[in-house]
């Protein structure tokens, strides 16, 4: 597979060879940008059909939502749509251009980054209730696409009393917002690296943590504003290539036992982060193929998704990696693409975000069962809006 001293030439020729099916960041073309090459304004990758998810029932606007809906963010769309996990699409809702992340309070209230600003959606009436926009300039046109400007990664502090999310200005570093989940008015902004593509937030809620992808770091940002925020680079296999390296961070978690932050390369090595020394340590993974969202567990089982290979030849396919606490990997081969991953309450349960931020997307989700053990687990397809990126479980 890729090693540390992968050449550029050899690695935009491999993004050639995947990105004919690999266009993007949070339902059809592109995972936001792994490439440093900007495609061009009129090109419109092509979604993969997806014959064996199961059909979509009949879109209601009323009534209680079935226990364990699903929320996704519409990536190809305007809209985030919420899902039966047994049946598919219920219903939509408007929020904004090309939504990426989102997150759930405690109160049903969706926080949903898009291109325009961060919606805010009453999941049990099913309506908007506002958008929040942003206090960072140079965003360009609100538009689609793999780089737009906007909202990208998003998440809650653990008192519910803000909402930060990482925003992509096109041209240069990123901005960290602070929206105030009362007034729902952004107070703070502090600068992150490239193309924030996650957000956490430590258990205690003193710090927040932005994965810039084009930066090959984490920017932790202090939230009581005593102090400034602080560049950790996290770059495993090197930053050779620059914006067109392949061999960058996208999505965190922050383990539970110990507040380290678990970011993994690759389906070859997970670095393990602790944002207080900015030191790392990196464990061997077992997928060998290129990843991007992940999800962890209160036990600390840690589930990564696979989106498919680098280089066709020596990488393997998409997957979904379930690794346990000590280390052991299971490996879930997966049907194409796929981009974010979250768990239902009982653990027992992995969704599988189809909505690949490059090309190769497709419109639903796959739902892994994880109940019975490795040997008994098995998926099937669930259509669920238009490339969906970010999912929660409500």
């Amino acid at each position: 597979m890729r090693r540390a001293g992968l050449a550029v030439g050899a690695a935009v020729a491999a993004a050639v060879s995947l990105c004919a099916g690999c266009t993007g960041g949070a339902g059809g073309a592109g995972g936001i940008g792994d490439s440093g090459a900007r495609p061009a304004a009129s090109a419109s990758p092509t979604p993969i059909a997806s014959p064996t998810a199961s059909p979509a029932s009949s879109p209601t606007s009323s009534g209680p939502l079935p226990d364990g809906t699903l929320l996704v963010a519409d990536f190809g769309s305007d809209t985030v749509t919420f899902v039966d996990p047994e049946k598919g699409p219920l219903d939509s809702v408007r929020v904004g251009t090309a939504p990426y992340g989102l997150v759930v309070d405690g109160r049903g209230r969706a926080w949903v980054a898009t291109a325009e600003g961060v919606a805010v959606v009453d999941t049990r009436t099913r309506t908007r209730l506002g958008l929040v926009p942003y206090r960072t300039r140079n965003l360009g046109p609100v538009t689609d696409g793999e780089y737009r400007g906007g909202g990208m990664g998003i998440a809650l502090a653990p008192d519910e009393r803000h909402v930060y999310v990482g925003v992509n200005v096109p041209s240069g570093d990123g901005t960290l917002e602070t929206i105030d989940t009362a007034t729902r008015e952004v107070t703070d902004t502090a600068p992150v690296g490239r193309r924030p593509f996650d957000v956490d937030v430590s258990p205690d809620g003193r710090e927040v943590y932005a994965t810039g992808h084009d930066s090959f770091d984490v920017t932790a940002v202090p939230t009581d504003g005593d102090g400034a925020p602080r560049r950790m680079e996290v770059a495993p296999y090197g930053t050779e290539g620059g914006l067109g390296s392949w061999l960058k961070p996208h999505y965190a978690v922050v383990r539970p036992s110990d507040g380290r932050l678990l970011l993994p390369f690759e389906g070859e090595r997970l670095v393990v982060l602790d944002p207080a020394t900015g030191r790392s340590t990196i464990q061997d993974m077992t997928a060998n193929t290129h990843q991007h969202g992940a999800a962890i567990t209160p036990d600390g089982t840690l589930l990564v998704v696979g989106t498919g290979p680098i280089d066709p030849s020596s990488d393997d396919g998409p997957s979904l990696t379930v690794r346990a606490p000590d280390g052991e990997e299971t490996v879930v081969p997966l049907d194409g693409p796929h981009e974010d991953v979250t768990v239902s309450a009982d653990g027992r349960t992995a969704y599988v975000t189809g909505g690949f931020t490059r090309g190769g997307y497709w419109d639903g989700i796959t739902v892994v069962d994880l109940g019975n053990g490795p040997r008994t687990w098995k998926t099937r397809r669930l259509a669920a809006g238009e490339r969906p990126l970010g999912i929660a479980v409500l």
